[in-house]
């Protein structure tokens, strides 16, 4: 596997731990970390194949074009990671708006769902999520 795509995984690993663990505390954040949590998952996903992406968009559009609309992927994960995405927007920019605390759990439960289905796709070197994954999410 190559040096980015270890770095991304292990990135997104931490960044979900990051995420259930300020829940309680602060819901824009636990939302924003969700969010990296998949963003870095997704990247890692696409960085076994040597595939880098500049853009957060550019991400996104691969997780629909390439991964829910091939097939590989239900269209529930790519519904999930766009919500992500509007929940981070939310969390981080959005001036007098703020994720509920019932939004910043799901965002929790969706990024967890991401890293298991990144993880399942690529379960030869894509490792590690049994110590972080919460049991309903098959961990």
């Amino acid at each position: 596997m190559s040096v980015e795509a270890a770095d991304l995984w292990e990135r997104a690993r931490k960044a979900l731990t990051v995420a259930r663990s300020v829940l309680p505390l602060d819901a824009d954040a636990s939302a924003s970390r969700a969010y990296y949590a998949a963003f870095y998952a997704v990247s890692a996903y696409f960085a076994v194949e040597g595939r880098t992406f500049t853009k957060h968009a550019a991400v996104e559009a691969a997780v629909h074009r390439d991964l829910v609309q091939s097939g590989l992927w239900e269209a529930h994960l790519g519904r999930e990671y766009s919500r992500l995405v509007r929940l981070r927007r939310m969390g981080d920019y959005g001036v007098g708006q703020h994720v509920p605390p019932d939004q910043a759990e799901l965002a929790v439960r969706s990024a967890a769902s991401v890293l298991k289905a990144v993880s399942d796709a690529r379960s030869e070197i894509l490792t590690g999520l049994e110590d972080i994954m919460p049991p309903e999410c098959g961990g």
